[in-house]
Formats: C-alpha cells, structure tokens, sequence
C-alpha cells in the first residue's frame, strides 16, 4: 500500500502545529531543521545526543513563545530556530568550561538574548545572501573555469589532476588559468555584492 504523501507545511502552518501538539509538524520541524542545528553543535565540540538536547529545547522555548502570543518572526522560521539553537549551546558550552568561548557574551536578560538572536539572524541572513551571490556568480562564469574551480575546490582534485583532465601543458599554466579563474569570479561576486 502506498503512503500518502503529506502536504509542506508552511513557517506559520508548522507554528501553529507546534502549539496545537500536531505529529506531523514535530515531524517536519525536525526533517527540515534539525540538520543544521546538529552541524552547528557536533562542529563546535558538541554530539549528535548534544544537538537532539538542544534541539527540543529550542522547540520547547519556540512552543512557549507561541502559546503565550510573544513569537514575533521578522525572519524565515529556519534563521529564528538556528539562532536560537546556537545561543543555547554556546550557553551550555560555557556553562561547562568545555573551551574558552571567544568574542561571545552571554545574556544578562531577556531582553539582551532577544537582541542577540536579531543580530544572529540578521548575520545568517547575509551569509545566505552571500552564498547565493557565490552560486549565481559561479554559474555566470562559464566553462572550463567554473569546472576548474568546482574541481579544485570542491572536488578537491590535485593541480596534476586538472593539468591532465584540462590538458594543460604542466602544473604551472593550470595554476595560472585557476588564478584567473578565481579573479573572474571575484569580480563577478563584488559587482553584485556592492549592490
């Protein structure tokens, strides 16, 4: 028997399922966010037990802010449950003098956490803005020297690999063509990252 297939719930569809106790936005709240909140803590000297930890916890302060009418979103859901994830285990990192945490300072109240989790999102709002702009800018760049680049940086292949893949006549010419490569690509970013 095939099983059918459950509609996409939207930011305000899965807020409003969180609170009314609904399987299927849990679900889906952890399907889709639960990822990179696990990458940010096992990343930063945490487990994956240690993400799971932290990630009911942002969907228990998530679940209150809903129910008592204090959740104001001026962002995607996915930035708000990071930022929120990060501060959590950036506090439980401190609190267990695993490492010194730099440049970090903790909330002395509420209102100081509110005010840290907007800049949190707005800084992860820029670097999306600014991986997106580094997508386009390597689709526009065209061949070989988005493949050079992908191959390079991405695929990790050596200078030998691509002298042979390309044809270039040694290693030298093929650092050189990737030289320009990136430069072309640089130019393309900052022309619209200034805008």
């Amino acid at each position: 028997m095939k099983e059918s297939r459950r509609p996409v719930l939207t930011d305000e569809e899965l807020l409003m399922g969180l609170a009314d106790g609904s399987d299927d936005a849990l679900t889906q709240l952890y399907r889709r966010y639960f990822p990179m909140v696990l990458h940010f803590v096992t990343s930063n000297s945490g487990s994956e037990d240690d993400a799971k930890d932290i990630y009911q916890e942002v969907l228990v302060v998530v679940y209150e802010k809903v129910k008592n009418g204090s959740l104001e979103l001026h962002c995607q859901l996915k930035t708000y449950l990071y930022s929120v994830g990060r501060r959590l285990w950036l506090k439980q990192l401190t609190q267990r003098s695993r490492f010194m945490v730099r440049d970090v300072e903790m909330p002395a109240t509420d209102e100081d956490a509110a005010r840290q989790i907007d800049e949190d999102i707005i800084d992860h709002e820029e670097r999306d803005r600014q991986f997106d702009l580094m997508a386009d800018s390597l689709s526009r760049l065209g061949e070989p020297c988005r493949t050079l680049l992908e191959d390079f940086y991405i695929q990790h292949l050596s200078m030998q690999d691509i002298t042979e893949k390309f044809g270039y006549t040694n290693a030298d010419n093929a650092k050189t063509q990737k030289y320009k490569c990136l430069m072309r690509l640089k130019r393309l970013f900052f022309s619209e990252y200034k805008q």
